[in-house]
């Protein structure tokens, strides 16, 4: 994350972009923070589908930055990267559900295939292999890969969702109730036992990329693996682990 402390010329900058929304002031500010753009992207850029073009994304996560230099409150006890980061998410987010990217039946196949992980992972109490998966539902290995690739990025954001709400409210300066403080509890419990619970590989894939914050690329070196062998482990873990907070909510 692209975290710093103010400069007296950011502050300066700042103050004048909130008080008086001086151009000047605002382009500084939009030059300073478009690191963020591109660390926000390179999250989602492990999932793309071939369907979703780059440029699209880089549109709607500029579009998050404005929106977010244009409602904080530089007075609060909040870091603007933290704030900036979630309503970049977000307007990624909404402008990829708008342009309708994923078909219904792709969307279909992959509830079906993560149903099927839920289950049969609470069956074994433990994770499941592809063939464990495909078996149950009566289709090949390669075309499961195949739904798991095309799907990536829909479970990303389903999980990334409601993770954007909560922290939209926090950004908003509101209070979380009690059920729903509970309600986040519990779904933290349920991803660091689903993450233990992951394959090797997957484990590893998933360390890396959001608590190291590798590429693609560097953990495929790591793994002795090719790129796209790196991004199916990274689909498949995020299914399980969507499977996961699913089993949290329909308990609560």
């Amino acid at each position: 994350m692209v975290n710093h402390k103010l400069s007296k010329e950011e502050l300066t900058c700042w103050s004048d972009w909130q008080q008086h929304r001086d151009p000047e002031a605002g382009e500084y500010l939009v030059e300073q923070y478009l690191p963020l753009v591109d660390y926000v992207i390179q999250r989602f850029m492990i999932s793309l589908p071939k369907t979703v073009e780059k440029d699209d994304v880089r549109s709607y996560a500029y579009e998050g930055l404005l929106d977010a230099l244009s409602k904080f409150n530089i007075e609060r006890d909040l870091k603007f990267e933290t704030y900036a980061s979630w309503r970049i998410k977000g307007a990624i987010i909404d402008g990829l559900r708008t342009s309708d990217w994923l078909p219904r039946s792709v969307r279909d196949k992959v509830k079906k295939i993560e149903k099927a992980y839920l289950l049969l992972e609470q069956q074994n109490s433990t994770s499941v292999s592809d063939e464990d998966v495909s078996s149950y539902l009566g289709i090949t290995k390669a075309e499961l890969n195949k739904t798991v690739s095309e799907a990536a990025l829909s479970t990303m954001i389903s999980m990334d969702d409601e993770n954007f709400e909560e922290q939209g409210r926090l950004g908003n300066y509101h209070v979380d109730s009690p059920e729903r403080h509970l309600s986040e509890q519990m779904t933290k419990e349920s991803l660091v036992r689903a993450i233990e619970r992951l394959p090797e590989k997957e484990k590893i894939t998933v360390s890396l990329c959001y608590f190291e914050e590798m590429k693609l690329t560097e953990i495929a070196e790591i793994l002795s693996v090719s790129v796209s062998r790196v991004s199916q482990l990274h689909s498949k873990a995020m299914l399980r682990l969507h499977a996961s907070i699913l089993s949290v909510h329909d308990n609560y």
